[in-house]
């Protein structure tokens, strides 16, 4: 199972030129000045990044978690670089088309990305041909934050703990409700990888958006849900919703009351929307690096993990090799779910 955790940053890219000619030193010069000019900046201009403000494209409509949460980093980032970030959002196809967008973007570190588990991971078992490779047509710069999935029931239902909960759906199959946001959602992944471990049959009940399944969860009607914290944070401290665990190896800052599912009894149910930020594939290293850095300063700022606490997410790092590495893992562990549950990709 892949956890969120700290990797050392290795670049095991070398450029080795070979050649006869008797002014060797300037044909070296000459290929690598080329290569970067190929990704959009000259050695000087990657010393001097950045120059100007920086576009990050966010595949997510304005005001959801993902977007607030971005728009909080990026804020400290600028104080970092000197430079503004330009936020430009654009939604649609589960975060593919603004995904796609990025890829295609000149790689001189004036476009970047925040993605996040789906575009990056599981849509590559949930779409035909997907417009972009993520492993192939991003530079990782790092992971910066995670939602982990709570399991929440309506709070006149029976179950007080997620054993309770677990018995009660089998003795009650396919009779308890949970909603989502669509097909492919975290939030239906989640419950997807709930049924798998646990052997339960519960029902999915998709919507279009979560305002529309607030009040059906309220009144009984979908009484379960596998959420994001920000979705239903009204709910718990209202009292309509119960809280059981949370899918990740750590209790949540914001819900330090609830216990993880290991510690709940459900071994290995780890299930989270990551936000990471990239850059297009080729982006020089010294770019790459800047960016990093000032991620890191942003996520250690006590007053951004603070505001990343309150909009129910919780602050890590992961460097660009670390990145890259558990975007492999986690779109190997949702492939094997997605296709267990049967979801024809659309």
């Amino acid at each position: 199972m892949a956890r969120f955790g700290h990797s050392k940053i290795t670049d095991g890219t070398r450029r080795h030129v070979e050649g006869f000619h008797p002014d060797r030193r300037s044909l070296l010069s000459l290929g690598v000045g080329a290569a970067l000019s190929a990704t959009g900046l000259h050695p000087a201009q990657a010393q001097d990044y950045p120059a100007r403000p920086i576009q990050v494209l966010v595949p997510f409509a304005g005001g959801s978690a993902s977007d607030v949460i971005t728009r909080i980093l990026l804020n400290r980032m600028s104080t970092s670089l000197g430079q503004a970030f330009v936020v430009d959002n654009r939604p649609g196809a589960g975060g593919n088309i603004g995904t796609a967008a990025a890829a295609n973007a000149a790689a001189d570190g004036y476009t970047l990305l925040m993605s996040t588990s789906g575009p990056l991971a599981a849509n590559k078992s949930l779409y035909k041909g997907l417009p972009y490779e993520p492993l192939k047509d991003f530079a990782p710069i790092g992971l910066f934050a995670a939602l982990p999935n709570v399991v929440v029931i309506n709070s006149r239902l029976p179950p007080k703990s997620l054993r309770e909960l677990i018995e009660y759906a089998k003795e009650h199959p396919r009779e308890l409700n949970y909603g989502t946001v669509g097909v492919g959602s975290s939030q239906h992944l989640a419950a997807a990888y709930f049924e798998q471990l646990t052997g339960t049959e519960i029902t999915h009940v998709p919507y279009r958006n979560i305002a529309a399944y607030t009040p059906d969860f309220i009144a009984g009607q979908v009484p379960l849900g596998f959420q994001l914290l920000p979705n239903v944070i009204g709910l718990i401290r209202n009292g309509d919703a119960r809280p059981l665990a949370v899918a990740s190896d750590k209790r949540m800052t914001a819900l330090p009351d609830v216990p993880t599912a290991a510690e709940a009894g459900l071994k290995d149910y780890e299930s989270a929307a990551w936000l990471a930020l990239l850059a297009p594939a080729n982006t020089d290293k010294t770019v790459i690096d800047k960016l990093y850095k000032a991620m890191v300063e942003a996520v250690n700022d006590p007053k951004v993990r603070a505001l990343f606490v309150e909009q129910g997410a919780e602050p890590l790092v992961m460097d660009p090799q670390g990145l890259k590495d558990f975007m492999t893992l986690e779109a190997a562990k949702w492939a094997t779910i997605i296709k267990k549950i049967g979801i024809e990709p659309m």
